[in-house]
């Protein structure tokens, strides 16, 4: 494939990973970019984005209380695979495409840092806890708007083991008409 956008959707799959070193300022400002440019329905630019550190103490904080609500007192791993970059996107409430609009700008985050030779895992298990019980405690601490709420997250950061993208059965999966 000569097309570098193609061969990026091809070669991507999810990083569980990463290694210590950071993603740089200029980096992390372009990912913020990309996520800002993402298309939203009408351009009502109803999404907002959490920006943080994976060594942050609110991400221990949100991932303790995330397996605690599984059971698990002293959890051994973290729910972003250690990745050094973690963005949350919150979108407004009750906006009729808030779900499509938060999948378009983590998918330009994927192929994005996938581009810039980064590895990225998408993560919705934290979803229940951030709009749960919890929720206005985790939105101050997030900066999270009021009449908003957590859609999706992704860790970003550059991988420190491969993965071969998924393999698929287009005949299985896909119906053509004519």
């Amino acid at each position: 494939m000569s097309n570098a956008v193609l061969q990026n959707i091809k070669e991507r799959s999810s990083t569980r990973a990463y290694t210590t070193q950071p993603l740089t300022k200029e980096q992390i400002q372009t990912l913020v970019e990309v996520a800002l440019q993402a298309p939203t329905a009408r351009n009502d630019q109803e999404l907002f984005f959490t920006v943080m550190n994976g060594n942050s103490a609110l991400l221990q904080e949100i991932n303790a209380d995330f397996y605690a609500s599984r059971g698990v007192a002293n959890p051994t791993a973290n729910f972003y695979y250690s990745a050094p970059l973690v963005i949350l996107i919150s979108a407004r409430e009750n906006y009729t495409f808030e779900d499509v609009d938060a999948g378009i700008a983590v998918e330009n985050l994927a192929l994005a840092s996938e581009s810039m030779g980064l590895g990225n895992v998408i993560i919705g298990c934290i979803k229940a806890l951030l709009n749960g019980d919890k929720k206005a405690e985790y939105d101050a601490k997030l900066g999270i708007p009021e009449g908003y709420s957590f859609k999706i997250a992704i860790a970003i950061g550059y991988k420190g083991a491969s993965k071969v993208p998924h393999e698929y059965n287009e005949a299985t999966l896909v119906k053509y008409i004519d």
